[in-house]
């Protein structure tokens, strides 16, 4: 663009807003509105993400040891754990250490089991994964290894934890492509009331023989303008927010792990920023289609 044009574009851009000040302020509202919404569902899809990846990280699978394996197939199993790719940790337990743990659990309720003579509890080998995905498929290999009697990973309620996470992801994802499409929609047709009242100046300007691009610049740098005030202060807003809630938080709820603050406002800005932008060009854009057909 010429240096010339790009002044003028500008001009005209920041002219327009000015002149249809009530218009311009309903425009960053309907952003500001949208990306404040969209923003606290991402406070909440990213702390739920962070909540769910600390239990998934939690899960781990026991390896029961059969009672009559010998020390040969015992250590046999333990050297195949170890060197098992999908495994990031494996743990020898003795029937002893668990009985101590569930004495610790239970107190009184196992008081009657006091030494290894009459201990029913067998040996095990406590493993996590890599990928906390991988658990059901490595439990079933693990559970045809000799010397294993069987494992337990807690089936029902890692799987009911994997389904629960992928429908929190999925309803995230449609949830911020409707808000991004409604966001679009209303400032596109905001816009268009400007461009509406304009019509006249751009239809001569048309038929001076002036560009689409020429015409179309200064609104769409309108756009630009409006989408990022209307993301600028929600972010500022969802940075006070999410800074008392986490001060809260820690106070009230202490067993509670949030994101840091930091990488919160990261991840909001790395977003909401460009999508704030990208709405009010988009919005701009589409609203000049029908007034350039001339």
């Amino acid at each position: 663009m010429p240096c010339s044009s790009f002044f003028y574009a500008w001009g005209e851009a920041l002219r327009s807003l000015y002149r249809n000040k009530w218009m311009t302020v309903a425009s960053i509202g309907v952003v500001i509105v949208t990306l404040l919404m969209l923003g606290g569902f991402m406070l909440v899809h990213l702390n739920l993400n962070h909540i769910t990846e600390d239990v998934k990280s939690q899960v781990e699978i026991i390896v029961y040891i059969k009672d009559d394996a010998t020390l040969h197939e015992r250590n046999e199993l333990r050297e195949r754990l170890i060197a098992h790719r999908a495994l990031a940790e494996v743990r020898f337990v003795s029937k002893d250490e668990a009985l101590r743990r569930m004495k610790d659990k239970l107190g009184d309720v196992v008081e009657g089991y006091g030494g290894s003579a009459d201990n029913p509890l067998p040996d095990s080998f406590e493993v996590r994964t890599y990928e906390p995905e991988a658990v059901s498929a490595v439990a079933e290999e693990l559970a045809r290894y000799p010397a294993v009697a069987k494992v337990d990973y807690g089936k029902a309620t890692v799987e009911g934890l994997f389904k629960a996470t992928r429908a929190v992801q999925l309803v995230g994802l449609m949830l911020m492509i409707g808000l991004a499409v409604t966001a679009i929609f209303l400032i596109a047709h905001t816009i268009r009331l400007t461009v509406f009242i304009r019509r006249r100046e751009i239809m001569i300007m048309k038929y001076v023989g002036a560009t689409n691009w020429f015409i179309r610049w200064p609104f769409i740098l309108e756009g630009l303008i409006i989408g990022l005030c209307g993301a600028v202060l929600p972010l500022g807003a969802l940075y006070y927010i999410y800074a008392a809630s986490l001060e809260w938080v820690s106070h009230n709820l202490m067993f509670l792990s949030l994101v840091p603050l930091p990488l919160v406002m990261a991840e909001l800005v790395k977003y909401l920023l460009p999508l704030g932008t990208g709405l009010g060009i988009l919005g701009s854009a589409f609203s000049m289609d029908r007034f350039l057909r001339v």
